[in-house]
């Protein structure tokens, strides 16, 4: 399969196919057609005459459409080709490709068109080495109709393949054989019904056939909603409209409506990521508050209804935690994974708190907060109680599940992204200093929320009171006065773990820093060993672990620099801020196309270009979200009572900026701002 994909999806459906529009296994990437973490196309590919077909160009619709134009024959001789073929492609509750085949000679032509179709019903978790399984296929030509289907106990899913034209239907395909007259054309819509059996008291069916244009209709009228809420943006930089405007489209394609739950939420990203993950919805959610706010609340909604209830050490679950992932795959459901739900993430039950308050803060949505008292009580709750394991007044994590579960349950969560800066590991349980951040600001916000919606002035004065002494702790123990940064984090006996890392940038985004502190914190940021001239690494040079092409040990993440730009902000520094961002705008428009989620650390005076990483998806919610929020940073954005507060930083190439009509208590308000030489300003907010 070409390494050179493309892509089709909505919500957590989407198929992955070559430049040719075929689709086969391929053990680096899920191709084929998925959808609910399971695997309905296998092989779907399209031949004429036994040939196979070679891409002339394609043209990419919308995220959920997309058309092929392609021939038979070697490229040598595509000039010349009397045939050409036409797959027109669209996705939403199943797929649905129209095939058109158009002769261009003078002379009729008798064709065979042949569709091999195939299933291994795989599971997005063993995509690299799937299970044998054995499907029951049924061909009905008198019907048009190929269905698979795969049942293991209570476990069933089917795919039927439907066409509206007269069709041979065999085990391993369809076949059509035709007669074109001269400069004449031939068509086909072929039908995939993708079916879940066993997801609740009904089928879950995801299909097109049932309203066909409808659906193709629908999709682009919902995307034009989406688009026609979200603020309006122009400017002299023509390429950061352009970036935005597909980072608000990427965001309308990553949404998805959970089984039992009535509202779409966003999914982490294509291709590996196509599931609700806790950490990264809340995180795209905080990103994009004053672009697309009515992610926040089913957001919240759905990660309340989930939330821990009972000590689950398979599932890492304890009372009040908030999710870290949850899937429908097979794995899932006979607990071969635990990700059905699955807890293993500390970080989410603090940001959901962060998330609760503002949002309050950008909507004045008090019922909203009144509604979810109970679940942010008991993620307050948890934070001292499950959160700190001994007793020494730090959020920290261990993973229950030390089998099947993840060691670090933040969000560097790869194995070797929590070490010291020769590469040792600390012992669990571990507090890592973003951690404690969160924490504190949770409590602050907790204390905010409780004071003016709850009514409950007694348990404010506790929070804000537990605030203040973990940030004077924190800032007694993590502090190193040598190296004139915060550790990466704490072992269990106090010793830290001395990395110089981007969570520094998630220190200043929180609050929980220093005054004092902050202009070393800076320097560091900005220093060759962290700042990479795209933007800031997420382990510095110069440590033994450091590894450009690691995904935490080095690499760049847009979603870990918009926080980091959010922070300097915070604390007044609007000219690194810009800097940041400049950094961050600059690899996506030299790149296009979707945000990545990660570039390598190289030095960009080395490379000229952002080099793209093999394990790095796009798109992905919270690094399209991360542009958002980017934007907003530049754009000085905060509530302030009913009013929005506009305090425009942007760097001096900029121009003039114009985001018409930002969402919020105010009704709708206009955001201006023109690129100038930004200033320092010593003031912490």
């Amino acid at each position: 399969m070409s390494t050179d994909l493309v892509h089709v999806l909505a919500g957590n459906s989407f198929a992955l196919s070559d430049t040719e529009g075929d689709m086969e296994v391929d053990p680096r990437v899920p191709a084929g057609l998925f959808s609910f973490d399971t695997r309905f196309l296998s092989r779907w590919v399209l031949t004429l005459d036994g040939e196979r077909l070679h891409a002339l160009s394609r043209d990419d619709l919308a995220y959920f459409e997309t058309r092929f134009v392609v021939v038979p024959g070697a490229a040598s001789h595509y000039v010349d080709a009397d045939v050409s073929v036409i797959r027109h492609r669209i996705i939403d509750r199943g797929l649905h490709e129209r095939i058109t085949v158009l002769n261009h000679s003078a002379e009729p032509a008798e064709i065979t068109v042949r569709m091999a179709i195939a299933n291994d019903f795989a599971d997005t978790a063993e995509i690299r080495q799937p299970r044998p399984r054995r499907p029951v296929v049924t061909a009905n030509s008198a019907r048009r109709q190929l269905r698979l289907c795969y049942q293991r106990d209570r476990f069933v899913r089917e795919t039927v393949v439907t066409s509206t034209a007269e069709v041979d239907v065999d085990q391993d395909g369809m076949t059509f054989r035709i007669r074109i007259d001269p400069d004449g054309e031939w068509h086909t819509d072929l039908q995939v019904e993708m079916i879940i059996h066993g997801a609740g008291d009904e089928d879950v069916r995801r299909s097109l056939a049932a309203h066909r244009q409808g659906v193709h209709d629908d999709m682009h009228e919902d995307l034009g909603r989406w688009l026609g809420r979200a603020p309006q943006l122009s400017g002299e930089r023509k390429a950061l409209v352009t970036a935005y405007d597909q980072a608000l489209a990427d965001l309308a394609a990553l949404r998805y409506l959970p089984w039992s739950f009535g509202e779409r939420v966003p999914v982490g990203g294509l291709p590996w990521a196509m599931a609700l993950y806790g950490r990264d919805a809340i995180l795209t959610c905080l990103e994009t508050l004053p672009f697309t706010p009515e992610l926040a609340p089913a957001t919240l909604r759905m990660l309340a209804l989930t939330q821990g209830s009972q000590l689950d050490d398979l599932h890492d679950e304890e009372p009040g935690k908030i999710l870290a992932e949850l899937r429908y795959g097979e794995s899932a459901a006979f607990e071969e994974q635990p990700t059905a739900p699955y807890y293993g993430a500390v970080d989410t039950t603090p940001l959901f708190v962060v998330l609760l308050d503002e949002y309050e803060r950008w909507s004045g949505d008090t019922d909203l907060v009144r509604e979810l008292r109970h679940p942010a009580r008991m993620a307050l709750d948890w934070i001292d109680e499950y959160g700190d394991p001994i007793g020494d007044g730090y959020l920290r994590y261990q993973p229950r599940n030390t089998v099947s579960g993840v060691a670090n349950q933040v969000w560097r969560n790869s194995p070797d992204a929590v070490v010291d800066r020769h590469g040792r590991q600390p012992a669990f349980p571990r507090a890592t200093c973003e951690l404690q951040g969160y924490a504190y600001d949770a409590k602050i916000r907790g204390a905010r929320l409780a004071r003016e919606v709850w009514g409950d002035p007694a348990y404010a004065d506790r929070l804000e009171a537990d605030a203040a002494a973990l940030r004077s702790r924190f800032d007694r123990d993590f502090w190193l006065p040598e190296q004139g940064y915060y550790a990466l984090a704490l072992a269990p006996d106090g010793e830290p773990v001395d990395a110089l890392t981007s969570n520094i940038g998630h220190l200043l985004w929180s609050g929980i820093v220093e005054p004092e502190r902050a202009d070393p914190l800076v320097r560091h940021l900005f220093g060759p060993d962290l700042f990479s001239g795209w933007g800031v690494r997420t382990y510095a040079v110069g440590q033994r672990p450091y590894n450009p092409v690691g995904a935490h040990l080095g690499a760049v993440w847009p979603s870990d620099n918009a926080i980091v730009a959010a922070g300097l902000r915070r604390y007044g520094y609007d000219a690194e801020a810009a800097r940041v961002a400049a950094g961050m705008f600059a690899v996506v428009e030299t790149l296009g196309g979707s945000v990545p989620e990660a570039i390598a650390g190289y030095p960009r005076q080395l490379t000229k270009y952002p080099v793209q990483l093999p394990m790095a998806g796009r798109p992905q919610s919270w690094s399209s979200g991360a542009l958002l929020m980017l934007l907003a940073t530049m754009l000085g954005l905060r509530p302030c009572g009913d009013d929005l507060l506009v305090d425009p930083a942007l760097p001096e190439e900029y121009g003039l900026i114009e985001l018409l009509d930002v969402p919020g208590r105010w009704g709708r308000a206009d955001a201006y701002g023109r690129g100038r030489a930004t200033r320092r300003r010593p003031s912490v907010r």
